[in-house]
């Protein structure tokens, strides 16, 4: 009988749990309201819209930027499904890989803004600036030259009065030959000793360093480490042996961490040598006591990363014994955070073209710049007095939409067009005057969907297995169309532009947004993988220079001059447009990373392309002559542009393209760089 009680009293304890109806509509609305958190969090939050009454409010808040940045972050992989990639393409203007990759690299996506791109090239024989150097390469010698800088004549003769400027002094070189010749030096007249001139650099407003092409002995090197004792004759330590004096001005100082061990087996005809041999430039006689402390460590590899937002860490191997002495460039130096275990030697200094390169003495850097927020408006407001002007001028654009359809099928001028009807409907809604958005959220379905879906009859974007990235269907048959987006040039600045236009619908219309998340994030993946995977489907950080914290945008073009980059501006627009996505969608990594990129590239920005009188960057007639950089070159300044040569520059057009090139996409981040 206590047995069927306990049985009755069990089942009204739950009748009164679990059935109660109170208990069930409570627990409904638990289960409702935490659906629409979920909610909230994957949709951004409309920005309230001021009213003209209103007045000028700050920047809304951001979502919170993460601590860490994963290490996989942006590779457009969601939800473990499977990466979206554009339509494959069998490119025939794209160059097959050089031999310089291995085999096992070749399944991977490739590098197309290398620091060792121009080696990786056609012939490979044209030269790299890798600081302090210019390293130039053959099928049968090595060539190390430590150019002065110097401007260019600023005409095609030669000076004809003494009050002519001087000819640049000659470069520095050194040549190890292992086959032929014993190591010489070179030395040429200014009328021989620069490569031919690129599209735009055949002007006076370049600076360059220079570097002759042809190799012409000039006798053996100048000293060597008095200390070195050398236990078999071998070319290049006989030849780094003999004091000459035929050159007094190439001071050049041979270092040798460990002794040199001979390799058995070879004719004694054939003596070789197994060690490392360090070679190293001496500007100054008092530097000779540094080089020799630091000799005995060398480092064998390092790697960049980006684990922190606003932060990059290097870190080396190394081999030997003692502490690694680095050189730094000037922005290394405004970011260094000194209180990581880092020595800097101030007086350690080797000019180069980028600035004084100091001396640094540890295996590991950590850099860190101030935080950037990237926001849909303006950062300090817009004032009343202007709303009803800008609202009028608004609905002239909105006008213009719908009566003026794009016509161009170029991905650049396309991308630019799309991005400024996007900015119409930012500036609406922070002027309150929301009556012009439909019509710009409408243009940009009707605009942007094609280019993602594939139904855009003049162009398409396609994916590239070969080197592993986008191109378009125009680029993919045409070197030359889409500025050369088919061969890896100018992809930030063309998907920026796309990107920051599929931000703003994301942001308008979210369901539209949701729909086609995964093409933006394969476009945004096309430069800004972090993913060092070999299954990744694009190169890690395609255009970002994680050494010298700016873009490159040459792609896989050939130059003397190295890499180049000409509007830094449209490369910081690309990282913004990418933390903007980020807003869309409640991304902070893509948020964290966007802004990183933005931060040192407006860095950059100031420290390289931005020239101030007097500041010693650059050297005295060129910023005597020039205020901002046209296109920054590996080895080279120049004034001029790409469709702006600085010989004709006076002319009024010429010079309203070459000074608002450097301010081309006016948006909230403008005021920062």
């Amino acid at each position: 009988m206590l047995k069927e009680l306990g049985k009755r009293l069990s089942s009204i304890k739950a009748h009164i749990i679990f059935k109660n109806p109170i208990a069930k509509e409570k627990k409904r609305r638990r289960s409702r309201s935490r659906r629409r958190r979920r909610r909230q969090q994957q949709t951004e939050t409309q920005i309230p819209i001021q009213t003209t009454s209103s007045s000028a409010r700050p920047p809304p808040s951001i979502p919170p930027i993460p601590a860490s940045i994963s290490s996989t972050t942006m590779t457009h992989r969601h939800d473990g499904h499977k990466p979206f990639l554009f339509p494959g393409i069998q490119s025939t203007v794209l160059p097959d890989p050089s031999p310089l990759f291995s085999p096992q690299l070749l399944s991977s996506p490739l590098p197309t803004n290398s620091f060792f791109q121009n080696f990786a090239l056609k012939n490979g024989d044209q030269p790299e600036y890798i600081h302090p150097y210019l390293i130039k390469s053959s099928s049968s010698s090595l060539s190390l030259s430590f150019p002065p800088a110097s401007p260019p004549l600023p005409s095609s003769t030669k000076p004809s009065s003494p009050t002519s400027p001087s000819p640049p002094p000659p470069p520095r070189t050194l040549t190890l030959n292992p086959t032929s010749s014993p190591p010489s030096t070179t030395s040429a007249s200014p009328s021989t000793s620069s490569p031919p001139p690129s599209a735009a650099s055949s002007s006076a407003g370049a600076l360059r360093h220079r570097l002759h092409p042809r190799l012409l002995p000039r006798g053996p090197l100048h000293r060597h480490h008095p200390r070195l004792p050398l236990r078999r004759p071998q070319r290049l330590l006989h030849q780094a042996q003999v004091r000459a004096q035929q050159r007094p001005d190439l001071p050049l100082l041979l270092l040798r961490p460990a002794p040199p061990r001979p390799l058995r087996g070879l004719p004694p005809h054939r003596p070789a040598f197994s060690g490392v041999v360090r070679l190293a430039f001496l500007p100054d006689p008092s530097y000779e006591p540094v080089l020799d402390r630091f000799s005995s460590c060398y480092p064998v590899s390092g790697a960049a990363s980006l684990a922190r937002p606003f932060c990059v860490e290097y870190n080396w191997a190394k081999e030997g014994w003692g502490e690694l002495l680095l050189l730094a460039h000037p922005l290394h130096l405004r970011l260094l955070d000194r209180a990581c275990g880092v020595t800097v030697l101030e007086d350690f200094k080797y000019r180069s073209i980028d600035g004084d390169l100091v001396g640094v003495v540890a295996d590991s850097w950590v850099l860190r710049t101030d935080p950037v927020s990237p926001t849909w408006h303006s950062m300090k407001g817009v004032s009343e007095d202007g709303f009803a002007e800008i609202a009028s001028a608004l609905c002239k654009d909105a006008d213009g939409l719908c009566s003026a359809p794009i016509a161009t099928t170029s991905s650049y001028f396309y991308g630019k067009a799309v991005a400024r009807a996007a900015r119409l409907a930012l500036i609406a809604e922070e002027v309150g005057f929301p009556d012009v958005i439909p019509a710009v959220r409408q243009f940009l379905k009707a605009s942007v969907t094609p280019w993602l879906d594939g139904s855009f009859g003049g162009n398409a974007f396609l994916y590239d297995h070969k080197w592993g990235g986008l191109v378009t269907k125009q680029g993919s048959v045409d070197s030359g169309a889409d500025f050369g987006f088919g061969i890896f040039n100018d992809h930030h600045y063309h998907l920026g532009y796309f990107i920051y236009a599929i931000a703003v619908l994301s942001k308008l219309d979210p369901s539209w947004g949701r729909k086609y998340m995964s093409h933006a994030y394969s476009m945004v993946a096309d430069f800004m993988t972090l993913s060092r995977k070999q299954d990744a489907s694009y190169a890690r950080l395609r255009c970002f220079d994680l050494w010298k914290l700016h873009s490159w945008a040459g792609g896989l073009t050939e130059f003397a001059d190295g890499r180049n980059q000409e509007s830094m501006s449209e490369a910081v627009n690309a990282y913004y447009s990418a933390a903007l996505l980020g807003l869309s969608f409640g991304d902070t990594h893509l948020v964290a990373i966007g802004s990183t990129l933005a931060a040192f590239e407006i860095l950059a920005a100031q420290t390289w392309w931005h020239v101030r009188e007097g500041e010693g960057m650059y050297e005295d007639d060129f910023s005597r002559e020039n205020r901002v950089v046209g296109v920054l070159w590996a080895n080279k300044r120049d004034s001029g542009l790409w469709f702006a040569p600085p010989s004709g520059r006076n002319a009024g057009w010429v010079f309203r393209s070459y000074r608002c090139c450097r301010l081309l996409r006016f948006c909230s981040k403008t005021s920062r760089s």
